[in-house]
């Protein structure tokens, strides 16, 4: 049985929008069909001044569970050139998070929760999603992405860009 998944994008290195749409050839052979994508949005880094972001939200229609689609994700930052520390927050070719998956809460598993346990506290991923999908409810508030985004007290910049 096929799942949704609300999966957030983003790069600050290099050619931020070619590694955008690699990530998306990546995930559409390796984890299902691309329903859904935002237009890219230009973001404020978070939790550290660096470079400016271009994210993306995306859906996917996938019949391979949480852990797999995790594990796929990794596969691809891995292989798109994401280079990890145990250092905080840093700059990345690619960064590919789980929003939402279908509207399972997952959160017995160490390196996987969902719903992305920040993502009511960051407009740029909020932005993407209520451009997708604005009635989508979260599972755990259930409140409409919509009305998340009416709620968030980020005051980070995300604005659309023209591609």
């Amino acid at each position: 049985m096929s799942k949704k998944v609300f999966l957030m994008l983003g790069s600050n290195l290099g050619d931020r929008d070619s590694w955008l749409k690699k990530a998306v050839l990546e995930l559409e052979k390796t984890i299902g069909t691309l329903i859904k994508k935002s237009s890219y949005y230009e973001t404020d880094a978070w939790g550290y001044t660096d470079q400016q972001y271009l994210n993306q939200a995306v859906i996917f229609e996938t019949t391979f569970s949480a852990e797999e689609v995790l594990k796929k994700i990794s596969e691809i930052e891995n292989l798109l050139g994401r280079k990890r520390t145990s250092k905080g927050y840093q700059a990345r070719t690619i960064d590919i998070d789980i929003i939402f998956y279908a509207n399972e809460i997952i959160s017995d598993e160490p390196q996987l929760i969902v719903p992305h346990r920040l993502m009511q506290e960051r407009k740029f991923v909020l932005v993407p999603l209520t451009e997708i999908a604005p009635d989508f409810i979260h599972p755990v508030f259930k409140k409409t992405i919509r009305q998340l985004l009416d709620e968030c007290k980020d005051l980070g910049q995300v604005e659309k860009v023209l591609s």
